[in-house]
């Protein structure tokens, strides 16, 4: 078992690094904002299940090919460049609309939970941001090195989900008040289209 010791000093450095301004939490912000909670909350769980998929990929190792492969590197946040301008076009074409009901309103639920799992998977960063950050709090002294790698990440996501959470409930309220105005989503999804355009270029430039 991991000490509680190290538990606890985890679990504060994963809220603080999930408060920092960054990819995930503006794109949660946003999405919040453009559609309200439930969208915010639908997006978070998606980043989250992608965060799943890095978990298994650092404990395994695999994580490791990203970190010293170029061309793995490349070839991952180039798709995931690709997929943040396709948002990005979605995003300024999009029409000033609420989300409709029953079939319809059960696609866009599942676009933006979809959303949340391809924007995290695409991004080589976080895997080696992984493959960094859970080592520092195993032991091999308490037990298999790989049940602790799987444990740091389940605590990880907790975090996540809370902090995000959080930022989704309270981008909601704007969200009502957007719903209600034409001009104002139109203008928010201007905002998206751009936030989407600035995390593709930055992802497009990032060196390991």
């Amino acid at each position: 078992m991991i000490p509680i010791e190290t538990v606890a000093i985890f679990l504060t450095a994963s809220v603080a690094l999930a408060l920092a301004p960054g990819p995930d939490n503006i794109f949660v912000l946003t999405q919040s904002a453009l559609y309200g909670r439930k969208a915010g909350i639908l997006v978070t769980l998606g980043l989250c299940t992608g965060l799943l998929v890095h978990t298994a990929i650092v404990s395994l190792g695999v994580a490791a090919i990203f970190q010293t492969s170029v061309l793995a590197f490349n070839i991952l946040k180039t798709v995931g460049a690709l997929y943040l301008l396709y948002l990005a076009y979605q995003a300024f074409r999009a029409r000033a609309t609420r989300l409709g009901e029953d079939t319809e309103e059960k696609q866009a639920w599942r676009k933006l939970y979809t959303r949340g799992i391809i924007m995290n998977i695409t991004n080589p960063k976080v895997a080696i941001f992984f493959l960094a950050f859970l080592p520092q709090f195993a032991n091999p002294a308490v037990g298999s090195i790989t049940i602790q790698m799987l444990m740091l990440g389940a605590l990880f996501i907790v975090a996540t989900l809370l902090v995000f959470g959080v930022v989704a409930w309270f981008a909601g309220f704007l969200g009502e008040w957007i719903k209600k105005s034409e001009k104002a989503q139109t203008i928010m999804n201007r905002v998206a289209g751009t936030v989407f355009v600035v995390l593709a270029l930055r992802l497009a430039v990032s060196e390991r």
